[in-house]
Formats: C-alpha cells, structure tokens, sequence
C-alpha cells in the first residue's frame, strides 16, 4: 500500500512537467536555453512552419570524405524544438565515408539508394557491422562511435532519425584536428609521429 501511494505520486509529479502545449515552434529571434528555444508566437505560425524541404536536396560531397550530412535539427527546422527529434539525410560518393563520431542520443538510420557497411564500436571495443541493402535500417545506440561506408559503386542515400532535436554531431577526426587542440598534445594522446599530426591539422584546418 505505501509502494503504491509512493508512486502515484511519482506519476503526479511526472505529469505535472509534461509538455502543456501542442507544439513549440521554434522562435530564432529569441535566446536559446539548455531546454531548447522559445515557443514562436501561435497566432504567427502557419502551415509552413511545419514543413521541411531541405532533406530533398543533396548535399555537396566535395570534401576528404567524399559524403555530405545534411542536417535537420530544430537549429534548422524549427518545428522539432521541444519534440524529441532530428533527422539528418547522408550522401555518399562511391567510397564515400560518414567518418567515426557520436551523438547525445541513439539513431535509427534507413538506406534509400546504394549500398553501405554501417557499423558501431560498443564500450567493450566490440564491432557491430554490416552490409546494407536499400530498405534497411539500423539502430545506433546512445552515445557510441559509429560509421557509414559507401561499398557501392554508384551514389548511395540514406536518412536518419534522432532522439533529441539537438542531438549533437562529433567526428573524432575534426575535434582532434580541425580544431586548437595543440599538436603535441594530439600527438601524445593518438600515439602519433609529429610529422602524421601536422599533417592532419593542415588536411582538416586545425591550428599547429
């Protein structure tokens, strides 16, 4: 009986931090917060503000990866503030890599076109990996390293959902290399000649 009461009010007390409005959209204008951004004025909002038309347009894969992602956070699509969810579209030359990196949150991603090897590295170094055919998805949990690989020969599509709507995106090699992390400290912590560190910094842009 005391169990009981103990958790209606645990109930109670979650219900009452519910969301206690339809939506958020998004307002740019107005400072954002750890919690996202501040509610658009309903009165102002009309049927575009919940469409998105960016994931229909490629992405430029004109980089050392020879992959774009393209992006719809509530950074970009402002309907998803305070929803609980992103998505992001992957293009892929053949060869084309969406190199190691991590999220705040898991990721279920589904091949539209090509062919890829998509895998994730758990926290015992253990790899999950496979090849994918058009039609597939796959799951990447929370927080774990994980890639994309074109095994293809032509272009290759995917999309991806997230669980946040800021999710976050971290590729190892840019925050080792395309930022001001000292090269001697890059050196030491990747187990890297100084020759094989300047020239990373100088491939991704860092500072050295």
């Amino acid at each position: 009986m005391k169990f009981a009461v103990l958790f209606t009010l645990f109930l109670l007390a979650s219900l009452s931090k519910a969301i206690v409005e339809d939506f958020c959209v998004a307002d740019y204008t107005l400072p954002r917060g750890p919690a996202g951004y501040s509610c658009k004025d309903p009165d102002k909002l009309t049927f575009d503000d919940f469409v998105f038309t960016g994931l229909g347009v490629p992405g430029n894969t004109s980089n050392i990866y020879s992959s774009a992602v393209t992006p719809a956070f509530s950074s970009e699509f402002a309907a998803f503030n305070g929803l609980g969810l992103a998505m992001a579209r992957l293009d892929f030359e053949p060869g084309g890599v969406v190199a190691l990196h991590t999220h705040r949150t898991s990721e279920v991603l589904i091949l539209a076109k090509g062919k890829i090897v998509a895998g994730f590295i758990s926290t015992n170094n253990t790899a999950y990996y496979k090849t994918l055919k058009v039609g597939d998805i796959m799951i990447f949990p929370q927080s774990l390293l994980h890639f994309q690989v074109n095994v293809g020969k032509t272009r290759a599509l995917a999309f991806v959902t997230l669980n946040s709507a800021k999710p976050g995106l971290q590729f190892i090699d840019n925050s080792l290399f395309a930022g001001n992390l000292p090269p001697e400290l890059a050196q030491k912590i990747m187990v890297l000649d100084p020759k094989q560190v300047k020239k990373l910094k100088k491939a991704f842009g860092g500072t050295y």
